[in-house]
């Protein structure tokens, strides 16, 4: 038997950090939404037991470091199960991009393998199994639009923003979660405005949402990878409404209401980026159906 799920890409409209824990995690405060930039992948039942990962993308692990082989392998542990599975992995959301790729496999397989292996479990219980291999994976079982705080795994449904597309950028660097949150300072930063993003999500309001996006992780790239300055600036020069970094980056979106404008600032992209979409919100929960 065989299974299809889609792996949606996220984007962070407002991220905020708030301290560090005592966990060594830090405590977020952010509205993320998902948009029509998605993996594909696909679960085949295995006889032997084992758990295989299958990509033709060198940029992703065929092993217990891909964060769907661990879903996976959870699944098993925690139910006693001694089901395999080979997990076909087709990427179209860019690696290590700061749009929850990894971690958006990592939930379509978990949703994709309740069914598989008819485990009978909610979006919620999902959820919270999700929340052991990932902070982002939570989010991402649901999908939808969201408020997420904690490590990003206390995930408060909100609805879907504004109708718009978006366009996004990828430049040729990787950058490192870990190191932008190391060198985060938060005595000497701009917070971003998560209550009045999430008032003009409730109002459906784009002149609103398009003047509180904001990341305070930016604050940190920015500096470290001029790159993603640069692609900022040239958004803004295309005609973008509002341009941020996605997560800790790299990948830059650009937010607009009117095709022509869309096709302006994607045109002008691939002139000096190779990787460049143009995708819209989906920004509606995710279903068991």
């Amino acid at each position: 038997m065989r299974l299809l799920e889609k792996a949606p890409a996220k984007i962070n409209l407002s991220l905020d950090v708030l301290h560090k824990r005592p966990d060594g995690y830090h405590e977020v405060k952010m509205i993320m939404t998902t948009i029509d930039l998605a993996d594909r992948i696909e679960l085949s039942e295995r006889r032997d037991g084992q758990i295989r990962i299958i990509s033709h993308n060198r940029y992703v692990p065929d092993d217990s470091r891909n964060l769907a082989y661990q879903a996976a392998s959870l699944l098993k542990e925690r139910y006693g199960l001694n089901k395999g599975v080979s997990i076909a992995i087709t990427k179209m959301i860019p690696v290590a991009a700061g749009l929850a790729g990894g971690s958006s496999d990592a939930a379509a397989t978990l949703r994709g393998l309740n069914k598989l292996w008819q485990l009978g479990l909610s979006l919620d219980e999902l959820a919270e199994i999700g929340a052991e291999i990932g902070s982002d994976v939570s989010f991402c079982v649901y999908g939808g639009t969201a408020l997420a705080t904690g490590r990003g795994e206390i995930v408060e449904h909100i609805p879907a923003p504004p109708h718009c597309w978006v366009v996004l950028a990828k430049p040729t660097i990787g950058v490192s979660t870990a190191e932008v949150y190391n060198n985060l300072n938060l005595e000497n930063v701009k917070h971003p405005d998560v209550e009045g993003m999430l008032a003009a999500i409730h109002d459906n309001s784009y002149e609103k949402m398009i003047g509180l996006v904001g990341n305070v992780l930016e604050s940190v790239t920015l500096k470290l990878y001029p790159e993603v300055s640069h692609i900022k600036d040239q958004m803004k020069r295309f005609g973008a409404d509002a341009v941020l970094m996605s997560g800790s980056g790299p990948t830059v979106f650009g937010i607009v209401q009117y095709d022509s404008r869309m096709h302006r600032i994607y045109n002008g992209l691939r002139g000096f980026c190779d990787q460049v979409f143009a995708v819209r919100i989906l920004g509606e929960r995710n279903t068991l159906d």
